[in-house]
């Protein structure tokens, strides 16, 4: 028999999270404050432990729903009306199956969770350009460039939070590498938002950009250094695999919409 109750104190939540803290990165992440005003987090419990439990960040459109523990756990947490017909879901492979019997998912994209191994150094390639940190006044310059084809997960307002670093080749910016998330507070930061002009690939402006930000990052004390990287996006593997990152686990995400026969009271 599973108890299902909502989870609202962050010593409730870290302790499970940290049961899969590399997998669990992002959503230690929303802890931080600012973050922690925009979730709701349910824990399913089994002889007083909570043994499974759901992220709700409503910070996104669709909002983002993540998945962790035991699959009995989730099954009970899903088989109700506490969340959204429509959601961006992540879970691991032993919870997809499961998944289809509350969500149709439109897609389900392989993705890769990278770590950078405690103790790593990631070194700066050199390049013939300017690699140089972003600021807040960078943010026009970084929203035409991502217009070329990436940036979707990429808001101005993230410079000012996290790292961003560029490179400028004749006074221009053609390629960035940046965060997702930094939580100096939990001690882990997401890598994201890489992406340089199609004008300029190949040229290893990429892997500079983000051995800065993780040499920054390092430099601040983060212990933990994460990204999520599509399985078959080959060429960007191999430039984390140069930088020192490592395949930790496989997981899915996309978007999904609930099965009308579970919809109830939604």
């Amino acid at each position: 028999m599973w108890t299902v109750r909502e989870l609202t104190g962050r010593s409730q939540i870290l302790p499970v999270l940290e049961t899969d803290r590399l997998y669990a990165a992002y959503a230690i992440g929303d802890l931080e404050p600012g973050m922690f005003e925009g979730c709701t987090w349910f824990g399913a419990e089994q002889a007083g432990q909570v043994r499974a439990l759901t992220l709700l960040y409503r910070g996104l459109t669709p909002p983002a729903l993540v998945l962790m523990g035991d699959l009995d756990g989730l099954r009970a947490l899903l088989d109700g009306d506490r969340f959204p017909q429509h959601v961006y879901l992540t879970c691991r492979p032993p919870h997809l199956d499961m998944t289809r019997d509350f969500y149709a998912w439109e897609r389900t994209t392989p993705m890769w969770r990278m770590i950078l191994p405690r103790g790593a150094r990631t070194p700066v390639p050199s390049v013939a350009g300017n690699v140089l940190p972003l600021t807040p006044a960078h943010a026009g310059q970084l929203t035409q460039l991502f217009a070329h084809g990436g940036g979707l997960a990429f808001s101005p307002e993230q410079v000012a939070r996290g790292v961003f670093y560029g490179v400028e080749v004749a006074d221009r910016l053609v390629s960035v590498a940046g965060t997702h998330l930094v939580s100096p507070t939990y001690g882990v930061a997401a890598i994201g938002n890489v992406f340089t002009h199609p004008d300029y690939r190949g040229r290893g402006y990429a892997t500079a950009a983000t051995g800065a930000v993780v040499a920054e990052l390092l430099r601040r004390g983060i212990d933990d250094l994460i990204l999520n990287v599509a399985q078959d996006n080959a060429p960007a593997v191999r430039i984390y695999e140069r930088l020192g990152f490592e395949r930790y686990c496989l997981f899915y995400e996309g978007p999904a919409v609930r099965q009308e026969h579970r919809l109830g009271n939604l």
